[in-house]
């Protein structure tokens, strides 16, 4: 009996050694793996910092990263090493997120990430105070955070072709310097209200989206001068539109407008008007033109079509002013 008990004791004695050596040998084991992934992370920041290094340029005394039809589909932290950078130039590549580091690159004045895939724009945004121009054009991004209002030097800021945005939020009115607007082919049903607080704009791309009326306090929007508003669903336009005394450019081609209203006729300023594709309801012919710079304008449905279309209506006792406010217009703010 006791040579069992001195038997079984020896087992476990034995066992006890290896599995402690079986696991001081994993142990090692893991720490070789960790050694060998570090090390090859390491490799990779240092191949990809030299990649990017490659791709830096100086173009009028600005440092800029471009990289183009190249797959990126992150980019590595290794790029923080080049915190010179002041614009940014990735087209084509892939990118399905904008770094969180993002805001860190604090002499950015260009960030244009057009063409890729990214999704979400990050809070640390807000941290590029030098911000000028932030360009995100054909992306797939759905919403805009609040703290991009914080990029006090931004002037110019393009979102279209990303098809799902809705809305802005109401602090991007706090940019007191943004005067170029590209919200083309995405979802709005209306301009927001941030838009329309936005105290410098004066350029604004609104088409291809889902717009059925303008709001009556469009005339807020003292400064704009070109505003496009193609293909939509707009039916008719506010009296208030008349007030934007410096818009010289208005684009309402491909929408549902069916009278072009007389108060249109106050706005001298405009150059260039365009309302192909509506369905009018009055059949305007224009006398020839010997000028082909004139008939090309004709061609347009432009400024010489809307005041003989006016002129038209008027004499044939049809015509409507521009459209009153009423309990379902459309409230600017909100």
């Amino acid at each position: 009996m006791s040579e069992n008990v001195v038997s079984t004791g020896a087992v476990n004695a034995v066992k006890e050694v290896w599995e402690k050596r079986i696991k001081k040998l994993n142990e090692d084991l893991k720490r070789e793996k960790e050694f060998q992934q570090k090390l090859v992370r390491i490799w990779e920041e240092r191949v990809s910092l030299t990649k990017l290094r490659e791709k830096v340029t100086k173009e009028d005394g600005r440092v800029i990263l471009k990289i183009e039809k190249e797959e990126w589909k992150t980019l590595p932290s290794s790029l923080l090493k080049l915190s010179q950078l002041q614009e940014w130039q990735l087209h084509r590549i892939g990118l399905l997120k904008i770094p969180e580091f993002i805001g860190r690159f604090q002499n950015l004045i260009v960030l244009d990430l057009s063409r890729n895939t990214i999704s979400e724009i990050p809070r640390g945004i807000g941290l590029l105070t030098r911000l000028q121009e932030l360009i995100l054009s054909y992306n797939r991004i759905k919403t805009v955070p609040m703290e991009l209002s914080y990029c006090a030097s931004l002037e110019k800021l393009e979102l279209a072709v990303n098809r799902d945005i809705s809305d802005l939020p109401q602090e991007l009115s706090n940019l007191l310097k943004l005067t170029h607007l590209d919200l083309s082919m995405n979802v709005f049903t209306t301009i927001p209200p941030a838009v329309l607080n936005m105290p410098a704009l004066e350029w604004l791309d609104m088409g291809s989206n889902r717009l059925e009326q303008l709001p009556d306090t469009i005339e807020r929007m003292q400064n704009l001068h070109t505003l496009w508003l193609q293909r939509n669903e707009i039916t008719c336009l506010p009296e208030t539109i008349s007030s934007m005394k410096n818009l010289s450019t208005l684009v309402l081609s491909n929408n549902k407008l069916q009278d072009i209203p007389e108060c249109m006729e106050e706005m001298t300023n405009l150059r260039f008007v365009n309302f192909r594709d509506n369905p009018l309801k009055l059949e305007v012919t224009l006398p020839p033109s010997e000028n082909i710079d004139e008939e090309e304008e004709r061609e347009l449905f432009g400024v010489q079509f809307m005041h003989t279309y006016i002129q038209e209506s008027r004499r044939a006792g049809a015509h409507v002013n521009c459209s009153t406010p009423s309990p379902n217009s459309i409230d600017a703010d909100g």
